[in-house]
């Protein structure tokens, strides 16, 4: 996987953990959950890219 897919998904999850500490803030439940699915999903992405750079070496 090349670098820039890496950086995006980085930038995915930290986007997701400031949604979550958002909703945290504010007491708003489906802001605090979208955000944990944010991370969830980026996590799943960078696995997948784990996965694909072992393949190859």
């Amino acid at each position: 996987m090349g670098l820039g897919d890496k950086i995006e998904h980085a930038a995915e999850e930290a986007k997701g953990k400031l949604k979550e500490g958002t909703g945290r803030a504010t007491d708003d439940e489906r802001l605090e959950a979208e955000g944990q699915g944010d991370q969830t999903k980026a996590n799943f992405k960078q696995a997948g890219d784990d996965v694909r750079d072992a393949f190859k070496k």
